[in-house]
């Protein structure tokens, strides 16, 4: 999917990108970016680890050090990536190292993973607006991409597919996410 614009030279332009964000169990970090206004599409999957196409079972039992992971694209003209991270700091513990809610692992953890390398000095800017909020050190990494691994296919859409399954996200998240409008969307 592509959405095109044209550029003040007459030329087109997309403005579907995409970012990979990790917030703990990725079932509801999932369905919170599917709420939002503006985001297209999205897709679990494990990053950033050592093993090639790794498995849940293997990410949660062996050590792979990937991260439950969600790639999402999104719409640049509904919504920006930086109102973006604004909305994923309101589901994530930002201090709180390799856990999430009552999930504990290094699969856990928290994690921007930038692919177009114009995203990295907005991503910096973010976190250091972040971490002026709190005294401690904030614990959410933020690199390149190395890698991201599709997670089965039972993990996609989970909460759509089991509405009473587990989530570290609060029920009123969802719905702030479902309200939420960005005031820079070109009309």
């Amino acid at each position: 999917m592509s959405v095109k614009h044209k550029g003040s030279k007459g030329e087109e332009r997309t403005s579907l990108q995409e970012i990979y964000l990790a917030g703990g169990c990725f079932w509801g970090t999932q369905r919170y970016f599917d709420c939002l206004e503006g985001v297209v599409e999205t897709e679990v999957g494990y990053a950033n680890g050592r093993t090639v196409h790794p498995t849940y079972e293997q990410v949660k039992h062996e050590n792979t050090g990937h991260a439950e992971t969600v790639r999402v694209k999104f719409d640049a003209s509904r919504i920006t990536l930086e109102e973006l991270l604004e909305q994923y700091y309101k589901v994530i513990d930002p201090l709180s190292i390799n856990r999430q809610g009552q999930d504990v692992g290094v699969q856990y953890r928290t994690g921007i993973y930038y692919v177009n390398e114009a995203h990295k000095s907005v991503v910096e800017h973010s976190l250091a607006g972040l971490q002026k909020q709190y005294q401690g050190p904030i614990a959410v990494e933020a690199c390149r991409l190395q890698n991201f691994y599709t997670a089965e296919e039972y993990h996609q859409k989970y909460l759509e597919k089991n509405p009473g399954g587990y989530c570290h996200i609060g029920a009123a998240r969802f719905e702030e996410a479902r309200a939420f409008r960005s005031v820079n969307a070109k009309q």
